[in-house]
């Protein structure tokens, strides 16, 4: 069983927008979270699709997918106080509807991360069946420096070494809720993304080249960047550019 499980449970307080969460501003009439469910809902090796979303929005979200047509999307579940205590929601939903953690493929996705496409979650799921992980990554093209506490860099990284993590980020079940189990255990619930837990707890992390602008809606700034490349794509259906 391959499973999408889509985080759309933030506030989005960066985005400056009070009317509604990031999730669900729209472009074209369309919410930027279905955007991103479409690409899930029709590739072909998706079998079930989990949405943990905020609460107070999920009755919202339930009339959207019903009014775009979204059919995988089997369980809604509320969202926690962290990123990491909301996938774990997720993760617990698709544990106990599944029959063989041991060959079920979770692909942990950002809700609000529309510009994705069909071969980076068929290239995903082909990468945790190889290897047991797949982060999705893009090349780092300017220099990463970390500083002290007085503002001086300390050093400068390699930039032909260095990747961005971005999403989705795939995993054997059995092997994320097993790390997200220990980490209740050890009461470590600071995890930045689901790479980070996996790594802290010893797993191999593999890698998969994403596309450049599979960007994260998080700020005004981002939502045109988003705006102008969907605008493109459209252009480019038309006019073969």
């Amino acid at each position: 069983m391959n499973t999408a499980l889509i985080f759309a449970g933030g506030a989005g307080k960066r985005m400056n927008n009070k009317a509604k969460p990031k999730q669900f501003l729209e472009l074209n009439g369309k919410a930027i979270i279905i955007y991103t469910l479409e690409y899930f809902e029709v590739n072909e090796e998706i079998d079930n699709i989990v949405v943990v979303c905020i609460d107070g929005w999920i009755d919202y979200l339930k009339e959207l997918i019903k009014r775009d047509f979204i059919t995988k999307v089997n369980w809604i579940v509320s969202g926690g106080a962290t990123g990491q205590e909301s996938i774990y929601n997720g993760l617990k939903t698709i544990y106990a509807e599944c029959d063989n953690p041991k060959d079920s493929i979770v692909l942990i996705h950002d809700g609000v991360r529309p510009l994705i496409n069909q071969n980076l979650i068929t290239e995903n799921i082909a990468c945790v069946k190889k290897y047991g992980s797949a982060i999705t990554v893009v090349p780092q093209t300017e220099t990463v420096v970390s500083i002290n506490d007085k503002n001086v860099i300390t050093s400068i990284g390699d930039r032909s070494i260095s990747r961005i993590a971005r999403a989705p980020q795939s995993f054997i079940l059995e092997d994320i809720i097993g790390a997200h189990n220990q980490a209740l255990k050890e009461n470590r619930l600071d995890m930045i993304d689901s790479a980070s837990l996996m790594m802290h707890y010893g797993h191999t992390l593999h890698t998969v080249n994403g596309p450049m602008e599979n960007i994260k809606i998080t700020t005004p700034f981002d939502f045109y960047v988003f705006r102008a490349i969907f605008q493109e794509r459209e252009n480019s259906q038309i006019y073969g550019t």
